[in-house]
């Protein structure tokens, strides 16, 4: 097998990504959204950029809120059909919840944009399979599942955030019961970014 790209939804504040080691030693091209702007050489894909994997292809939905850069993936296998069957969604979309919103910018502001992400992810059909980044025991949402998929349909109907269509009501929402910061959030996104501390 061989892997052709390593992606990052996301720039994380929570841990140090290997996600360059692995693309290096693997020989395949590191991913993240073009806006990422990190100090090192990296594919940039925007929005609807198509990443290429024989009969498979998932195409990148730019989903800020969780982060500015934040990446979904829709994976389509063109053997079965020509629609997605699944889209990875990394911290915006988890099982029960949605990420939260002031790790890269202000709470609001991240609540604003995720409130337009989740739009576009609650369009998507009902029998999409959901693959998030995170469930029970991250810091990156409140009251998250154990579960380690879902799918679109069930996340409408039974996810307290997906649900609130009122984009205040929405914003209300993701502002309270905010977890805990993870300790050193600003230096260990700057360290995935490839940045020095001094440029913070």
């Amino acid at each position: 097998m061989t892997i052709n790209f390593v992606i990052d939804t996301h720039v994380h504040a929570d841990h140090r990504s290997s996600g360059r080691a692995l693309a290096r030693e693997a020989g395949a091209e590191y991913v993240l959204h073009e806006s990422a702007r990190a100090a090192y050489a990296y594919k940039a894909v925007r929005d609807g950029d198509l990443l290429e994997l024989g009969n498979v292809e998932a195409r990148a939905l730019h989903v800020p809120g969780h982060t500015p850069e934040h990446l979904a993936l829709a994976v389509t296998d063109r053997t079965r059909a020509a629609e997605p069957w699944l889209v990875f969604t990394g911290h915006t979309l988890m099982v029960g919840d949605m990420g939260r919103t002031e790790l890269a910018t202000s709470a609001e502001e991240g609540a604003r944009m995720l409130f337009e992400s989740a739009q576009r992810l609650r369009a998507l059909p009902d029998h999409v399979v959901v693959l998030p980044g995170a469930f029970s025991g991250s810091v990156c949402g409140r009251g998250l599942s154990g579960t380690p998929m879902s799918t679109i349909g069930f996340e409408r109907r039974y996810n307290k955030a997906l649900g609130i269509t009122d984009r205040d009501a929405f914003i209300a929402h993701m502002l309270r019961d905010t977890p805990a910061r993870p300790p050193n959030a600003a230096l260990v996104r700057a360290e995935n970014l490839g940045l020095e501390l001094a440029t913070l």
